[in-house]
């Protein structure tokens, strides 16, 4: 059974990078080389609020962005303990108070069991110094916790044979 990553918007954002400084292209490259060389190893989801947040204003690669995920399944935020889930994260201070965003992202990939949620957000999901604070409200509210990693986390992940 392949293991369920959870799309997050960065992902695509990241795949189709244009800026040229040397973080951004690191970020680019390693995103090109997960999604095209490992992406497969895996059972990949995304969720309508990621096809929402790029279709959110208009940019160069915006229409890429989003072509880069036809093909992969979509979680839609229906159930109310989702919502439920979002309130919990910003109640207690776990994700910023923007209920369409981070804390949304982790509630789809945590109540939908996803083993990693793959994203470029280092600041608020791909933390470190918060997965401890994250797994303590997770398993208070009796939710799966997922991986939360980016791209060059998962590089090589499987047996190069």
């Amino acid at each position: 059974m392949r293991q369920k990553v959870y799309i997050e918007t960065s992902i695509p954002s990241f795949y189709y990078e244009d800026r040229s400084d040397a973080s951004a292209i690191a970020r680019r490259e390693w995103t090109h080389q997960w999604w095209n060389n490992y992406r497969d190893a895996y059972e990949l989801v995304s969720s309508t609020a990621v096809i929402e947040e790029l279709e959110n204003g208009e940019y160069a690669k915006q229409s890429d962005c989003l072509s880069l995920l036809d093909e992969i399944p979509l979680l839609v935020i229906v159930k109310p303990e989702v919502n439920e889930i979002v309130a919990s994260y910003i109640k207690n201070k776990l994700m910023p108070n923007e209920p369409t965003g981070d804390a949304l992202h982790l509630a789809l990939a945590s109540y939908h069991k996803c083993d990693f949620l793959l994203t470029w957000n280092c600041k608020h999901l791909a933390n470190a110094n918060k997965f401890q604070h994250i797994k303590r409200i997770n398993s208070l509210l009796g939710l799966f916790v997922p991986n939360l990693v980016t791209p060059l986390e998962l590089l090589g992940e499987q047996n190069d044979e």
